[in-house]
């Protein structure tokens, strides 16, 4: 039996347990959410899925799990991949890219592609690019000298922090002006199974979602 992954190509918080599936080489099928036409605010959602009314949502057979982070260690502790011995590393790893990294990259990314032009808060635009900065710097400062965030393989840390840094859509991330994440993120697209969140997750615009 597969794993189904609740989820919508748009989301790095989806990808993040996506690529993690997929890197794992666990069984797995996408389905997809159709987040911009209210899909995940509904009632059937919310009851059915996720009272949180959020993407991703995991299940597999009786078990129903949200939370990218919480989804990626269920592919640790299923698939014997993607960990490492100190645990609590990684999980200060992935706790740092929610809060300071990916929480505001995914908001900048929303903020500045999937709002009309004329609704986009540009005050709060530039206050979370300036706070994204600051999490570029610390992410490029800590793999200056190492390939992975964590030990020397790519691990969970790793599918948490590049979340949304392979998305296209403008939210003010160069990876020219980073060259240790730049490396870092190229180190991750040359792994066997990666693939661009595009296309590990159907995407609302070819699913005839609205954006």
């Amino acid at each position: 039996m597969s794993i189904d992954l609740y989820c919508f190509g748009e989301s790095g918080n989806a990808y993040k347990a996506a690529l993690s599936l997929e890197l794992a080489g666990m069984n797995w099928r996408p389905r997809f959410v159709d987040f911009f036409n209210g899909e995940t605010r509904g009632d059937d959602y919310r009851s059915r899925l996720n009272p949180m009314g959020e993407v991703p949502v995991m299940v597999d057979g009786d078990l129903t799990l949200t939370q990218s982070g919480a989804i990626q260690q269920y592919v640790v502790d299923r698939s014997g991949r993607l960990g490492h011995p100190d645990r609590l590393e990684l999980l200060r790893w992935i706790l740092w890219d929610n809060h300071k990294l990916s929480g505001q990259a995914g908001m900048t990314r929303f903020l500045m592609n999937f709002v009309p032009p004329e609704k986009r808060p540009q005050p709060v635009i530039d206050f979370m690019q300036a706070r994204l900065r600051a999490a570029y710097a610390v992410l490029d400062a800590h793999l200056k000298d190492r390939d992975w965030i964590v030990g020397d393989a790519v691990t969970i840390a790793d599918t948490a922090c590049c979340g949304y840094l392979f998305y296209e859509e403008p939210f003010g991330f160069a990876r020219a002006d980073w060259p240790a994440i730049d490396r870092w993120l190229t180190c991750i697209a040359a792994l066997p199974g990666w693939k661009h969140p595009y296309d590990l997750m159907p995407r609302s615009a070819d699913e005839g979602g609205s954006t």
